[in-house]
């Protein structure tokens, strides 16, 4: 999400005896080609649907709060579908499901919920490590090990200038008829005792790339290739900045989606709904 949200259709609620679902959903994305189903390729929602339907013998379709690329990991992704009441799903799926998907939650939801237009924002972190031992191998597949030394305090100086609605254009890949005006809530860097750096990222939603091109950005900060506040500079741009290198995928990981109350559900929905114009 990409980072962005998914174009795919909401399947209506209501009738023939389906009830809405909200699914907790957790994957290693190193060999997926991204959430989105796609010819002949190895998907994240390929194998979810799938699945669902061959453990439910019907037809499911799910709604995600965010597609991500390729690579990209999730331990907090949420999805909704209306099926017909499947008993204890979950444990199905974790036998039905191969090793690097999982389900981790099934809930009855409200027939206003949708996981994409009802939420509120979506966390990311993006992990990176530059000590001269580099990634522990353990976490190989979730950390970018970089070869360079990264200057915290000059990530976190450039990371606080890019907060709020701002037109994002510079950091994303365009999509025909969507904006790139988004609320970034949160950007802070944190060095953990292991030595790796954590990006920790939050926004009311996220263009295509936008999460590791903000992340390339300050990384040439970090290193020493530009000042602070040269990421700001780019916000005055109204298309994709070839000076931002996109970070590598496997770095990042959604790990939280934030909703309202039930009752401010379809509320939210229509408002999300609305294109935004820059401020």
């Amino acid at each position: 999400m990409s980072e962005a949200p998914h174009d795919e259709p909401v399947v209506p609620s209501g009738g023939g005896g389906l009830v809405r679902f909200r699914l907790g959903i957790a994957y290693d994305g190193t060999d997926f080609s991204g959430w989105a189903r796609q010819p002949d390729r190895r998907t994240v929602c390929g194998v979810l649907e799938d699945t669902m339907s061959m453990v439910l013998r019907q037809d499911v379709r799910l709604t995600v709060a965010g597609r991500t690329d390729a690579g990209v990991h999730a331990t907090g992704q949420v999805a909704h579908c209306d099926i017909e009441p499947p008993g204890d799903l979950r444990a199905r799926l974790a036998r039905a499901l191969p090793p690097d998907v999982r389900v981790t939650s099934v809930e009855p939801a409200p027939p206003t919920f949708d996981a994409r237009f009802s939420a509120l924002r979506r966390h990311y972190v993006y992990r990176v490590c530059d000590t001269p031992w580099a990634a522990n191998p353990l976490r190989r597949r979730d950390t970018v090990t970089w070869p360079r030394a990264l200057d915290l305090a000059a990530l976190d100086e450039a990371a606080r200038g890019l907060l709020g609605e701002h037109d994002f254009a510079a950091f994303c890949r365009r999509r025909e008829g969507a904006t790139t005006v988004r609320e970034l809530q949160r950007l802070a860097w944190t060095r953990d005792a292991d030595g790796v750096l954590s990006a920790h990222v939050s926004a009311d939603a996220f263009c295509h790339s936008m999460v590791r091109s903000l992340v390339g950005a300050l990384i040439a900060v970090g290193e020493g290739r530009r000042p602070p506040e040269w990421p700001r500079t780019l916000l005055s741009a109204r298309s994709r900045s070839s000076e931002v290198t996109v970070a590598p995928a496997h770095g990042l990981t959604l790990v939280q989606v934030d909703y309202p109350a039930d009752e401010h559900l379809a509320a939210r929905a229509a408002l999300t709904r609305n294109v935004r114009t820059a401020p």
